[in-house]
């Protein structure tokens, strides 16, 4: 059994247990507090693969978890913000794929934790800048969300930030966020198999782990208790930053 997936996975059996347990706790995190994935996965993996094996398998995780959790997301969405985040979010997809393919690994390993780390830290504390809440700010943001994507698979991070400047009540912008990822998907399918990028490695890699995410999507939407979500968005803000940092600082020393 474990030859098996280590030969379906192409990760030894001494990887595969730790990439398991990350992957359960991205779900986890993304069941009681709605976000942060792909980035607990590239924060924890990153060290041991390249974002470039990472984002495909990020992409069929939150595939995974989108739909468990799309159920009821659409009729409060604002559909208006959620056309504009995705059209131009499809237009810096191919820019961060672009750059990713083109890194040298170490680099872009690098590249990736600096992004989750500043967008923690934004999050973390509570920045909200005031020009995202404009229309030109709208485009910024997909731009900027297809981009985060293409280099660290955490263009939902970006897209939170403009949510949450909107001042949009916070059902529309659950809603509205839930959207961007179901519908973004699709165009950033397209890239991701223009850049030869989602080979049968890593569909197998997403096929084998998405029974392993949403275990831990369930388990924390059962745990969630919305008197304590600040609570809740602060421990995986606090994991983020703690998990990039131990990353960065493991590929500087």
């Amino acid at each position: 059994m474990i030859l098996t997936l280590t030969q379906l996975t192409g990760l030894p059996a001494s990887q595969l247990g730790f990439v398991v347990a990350a992957v359960f706790l991205a779900g986890l995190a993304r069941g009681f507090s709605g976000f942060g994935l792909s980035a607990v996965v590239m924060a924890s993996l990153a060290v041991i693969l390249p974002p470039v094996e990472l984002i495909p398998v990020c992409f069929l995780l939150e595939c995974a978890a989108s739909v468990a959790m799309f159920r009821g997301g659409m009729a409060p969405a604002d559909m208006r913000v959620v056309r504009a985040l995705v059209i131009s979010s499809s237009i810096g997809v191919p820019i961060g794929l672009l750059a990713t393919t083109s890194l040298d690994v170490a680099w872009s390993q690098k590249i990736a934790l600096s992004i989750i780390l500043c967008l923690t830290l934004v999050q973390f504390f509570n920045l909200r800048p005031g020009f995202l809440a404009t229309r030109g700010g709208l485009y910024m943001s997909g731009v900027t969300a297809g981009i985060a994507t293409g280099l660290a698979s955490v263009g939902g991070m970006v897209i939170a930030l403009y949510v949450l400047a909107s001042g949009a009540p916070p059902k529309q912008m659950r809603a509205s966020l839930v959207m961007f990822l179901a519908i973004s998907m699709f165009t950033s399918l397209v890239w991701l198999i223009g850049y030869d990028m989602m080979s049968m490695q890593a569909v197998w890699r997403g096929a084998l782990l998405a029974p392993v995410v949403l275990l831990g999507v369930f388990s924390g939407a059962r745990l969630f208790r919305p008197a304590y979500e600040h609570f809740y968005k602060a421990a995986c803000l606090g994991l983020l930053a703690l998990l990039s940092t131990v990353g960065l600082i493991s590929q500087v020393f």
